[in-house]
């Protein structure tokens, strides 16, 4: 072989180990960003979620405090906290041993202004008139006050 062969050939070779090692380095590099994306991207999934969380723990803490707020419309004394479907059951009255009324408070906090569709069904029934009484009682032998039980 002659030397200007021999030359080229290396010349050659060291073009396709640069353009190889070029090509590795960008990919790791891609791959590097690729990675530090998806770290941001989860990142912001997880103060997402934190905030959320916040939002949610914020309301259900207002709902169960607004009876104890300077503006609440309501006697504290009076006002049970039921949750789900509406927050609270204000029985006007209790307090002087009577009841007068009885309100159905839905607390809203933040964000939170409009009603969830079981919310507005409830507040329709009420509105409506479409109210009752029922009074279950539980059958002796599942209480165990049958005769010479308990």
């Amino acid at each position: 072989m002659n030397y200007e062969f021999t030359l080229l050939i290396l010349i050659a070779a060291a073009a396709v180990l640069i353009f190889i090692s070029f090509s590795l380095g960008r990919s790791t590099g891609r791959k590097a960003e690729q990675r530090d994306w998806e770290k941001n991207k989860m990142d912001r999934i997880v103060r997402d979620r934190i905030k959320r969380s916040r939002a949610v723990l914020g309301g259900q803490f207002s709902e169960q405090l607004a009876p104890f707020l300077p503006d609440f419309p309501f006697n504290p004394n009076e006002c049970r906290f039921i949750g789900k479907p509406v927050d609270l059951l204000v029985l006007k009255g209790m307090d002087e041993g009577r009841i007068d009324e009885i309100v159905l408070v839905e607390v809203k906090s933040g964000k939170a202004k409009s009603l969830s569709r079981i919310e507005r069904l409830l507040r329709d029934a009420v509105t409506e008139g479409r109210v009752s009484w029922f009074q279950y009682n539980v059958p002796d032998e599942i209480t165990g006050y049958e005769k010479g039980q308990i």
